[in-house]
């Protein structure tokens, strides 16, 4: 089952990076500096954050629909950030974590949820789409619960 990732439109943050401290923390936002350790994966080009890059930390909806599952949750994004896109593969970025990975239907319906260990990203992504009633998925980090990615059938 082909399928395909991209990261998040840069355009939408753009302006926030030219925000102070205190206009951030009016939008609920903090700038924030990544960390010697990663952990600090960019919802845009689909990559962690090398240390000392400067990032934005804010609130997401990576499911707005109304259902019981609409989603908002913390993201970062990398400042001047380019848009990541990969065809029937799991970047590095998703395939080094463990993801908790959800299979929603087209009316955004949860149908379906696997978790995938470090190394198994593509073979549970295909074994969602084996569904019929999956028509994408949403990865998150499996212990922080954060969104990394959408994954559409290609």
């Amino acid at each position: 089952m082909a399928y395909r990732i991209e990261g998040l439109q840069p355009e939408p943050f753009q302006p926030l990076f030219g925000m102070n401290g205190a206009e951030l923390a009016r939008r609920n936002a903090r700038a924030v500096t990544a960390g010697p350790r990663g952990g600090f994966p960019c919802r845009v080009s689909l990559r962690d954050a090398e240390p000392g890059e400067r990032l934005l930390l804010l609130g997401h909806v990576s499911h707005d629909v109304a259902t019981p599952f609409r989603t908002r949750y913390a993201i970062y994004v990398r400042e001047a950030a380019e848009r990541a896109a990969y065809d029937d593969k799991a970047p590095d970025y998703l395939d080094t974590r463990t993801l908790g990975l959800r299979g929603f239907d087209s009316a955004g319906m949860l149908r379906d949820a696997l978790i995938a260990l470090p190394g198994e990203a593509d073979l549970r992504i295909r074994a969602l789409l084996e569904r019929d009633d999956v028509s994408e998925i949403h990865a998150h980090n499996a212990a922080y619960g954060c969104f990394l990615a959408r994954i559409e059938r290609n």
